[in-house]
């Protein structure tokens, strides 16, 4: 590649990709600091308001604009980085008039380098310690496992497969980390960029095809991890195509000086111990909270409804009304429970549950009028009884622990043999 289109591409990698960064969640990745929550400048102004306005003058969006946390795929996003990709195409083409008579951007190259490493590697670890630690994936709720796979949509569907199999989860995960640790000394960066486009090149794949709101962020990984491979390809291909000698690398050293490059190197290591001993703090603090350690209701289990009446009418669950036709009551954490009707659908209660005074009291969504009261017994382990009113109808219901050992995908295990099954 000619020396001048080379300068060019490196403007806009540095115009593009450092906004991208910026106004993402990669600089929050990167930007830890204990009880602040920052997810990247894009929702603030004035990169919010630049949004809104090419929303409504140049694609004529008419609906309010959103961009919660649980997706990176909203209109919002797409139009941002719409934007970015045009304003970056003419700040470099800006740039390179002005500035046509530099001969090179080495200084530049060298400190971007630097941010562009930092940033992939405290996105790795981002994502990488959600998984060594099972958050991001925990095991599928109880609500999951009595849902007909076909009823699941396709996100769900990889939460759930990938949730019963801890091991692949943390193996990926580990894979990930790696890949950051190795971004954090120079010598060892273009090992750790091929384990990066490597690993986000599936979790890119998986994003497509099951249809995570990550797909913007996944890509944009990928081409970090490009950037920092871009000056190792000419070896690269000498050492897996042409079979020759690759050559050393032609990375320069930040400084001048040995003693201040190493203080550097420090500099960088101790960054990269802060950023992963971060992650392994507040994904240990959520798994403990809402995995592994979150409590469970008194009445956890899926139980089964082996009797139902409705005013003191007995009778098989279909020939009630839809909102009890109900074929399972599930009680999973502290503060909700759920009736699957006959028809695999869910009806979701926040619940408050008196182990003391034997009651259940049940709310539903936002209402603050809506209410419903039980009164629960457990003659045995096994078995539970619910009594009490429901949209002014009584209910007496007897319900029978469903066994986790009847679930395979819980008690499926490795086997070096198998059998032939169907």
């Amino acid at each position: 590649m000619k020396p001048q289109v080379t300068r060019i591409a490196f403007r806009f990698a540095v115009v593009y990709l450092g906004l991208f960064c910026l106004i993402t969640q990669i600089s929050g990745s990167l930007l830890l600091i204990p009880n602040v929550s920052f997810r990247g400048l894009g929702t603030l102004s004035p990169f919010r308001d630049i949004t809104f306005w090419v929303a409504a003058h140049v694609f004529h969006v008419a609906e309010p604009l959103v961009y919660g946390r649980n997706s990176g795929e909203t209109m919002f996003f797409w139009v941002q980085t719409f934007w970015l990709l045009i304003f970056s195409i003419l700040a470099t083409a800006i740039w390179s008039v002005i500035d046509r008579r530099r001969e090179n951007d080495v200084t530049l190259h060298k400190w971007f380098r630097l941010f562009i490493r930092f940033g992939l590697a405290a996105s790795m670890f981002e994502y990488g310690m959600t998984k060594v630690i099972p958050v991001q994936f925990p095991r599928p709720t109880l609500n999951y496992l009595v849902t007909p796979v076909g009823n699941l949509s396709l996100s769900n569907l990889l939460w759930t497969s990938i949730g019963v199999a801890p091991p692949y989860e943390i193996f990926t995960g580990c894979l990930e980390m790696l890949g950051g640790i190795l971004l954090l000394v120079p010598q060892t960066t273009m090992f750790g960029s091929m384990i990066c486009v490597a690993a986000m090149t599936q979790v890119f794949v998986l994003n497509m095809t099951y249809d995570i709101g990550l797909k913007q962020v996944s890509f944009h990984l990928i081409l970090l991890a490009l950037f920092l491979l871009a000056p190792d390809f000419r070896r690269l291909a000498n050492f897996f195509f042409r079979d020759r000698d690759p050559g050393p690398s032609a990375q320069l050293e930040l400084f001048r000086t040995s003693r201040a490059n190493r203080i550097a190197l420090g500099a960088q290591v101790i960054l990269g111990v802060y950023l992963v001993g971060m992650q392994i703090y507040a994904n240990w603090t959520y798994w403990y909270a809402a995995g592994g350690g979150s409590p469970r209701s008194p009445l956890y289990g899926i139980w089964n409804v082996d009797e139902l009446s409705v005013d003191g009418q007995p009778g098989p669950p279909v020939l009630n009304d839809y909102d009890r036709r109900w074929r399972r009551v599930i009680f999973d954490s502290p503060d909700k429970m759920a009736f699957q009707r006959l028809d695999d659908s869910f009806a979701h209660y926040g619940a408050s549950i008196d182990v003391y005074d034997n009651t259940l009291a049940l709310t539903k969504g936002n209402s603050r009028k809506w209410k419903s009261n039980f009164a629960f017994q457990r003659p045995a382990p096994d078995q539970l009884t619910l009594d009490g009113e429901m949209d002014g109808h009584k209910i007496h219901m007897k319900l029978q622990l469903a066994d986790f050992d009847t679930f395979r995908v819980l008690n499926s295990s490795f086997r070096w043999i198998r059998p032939d099954e169907q």
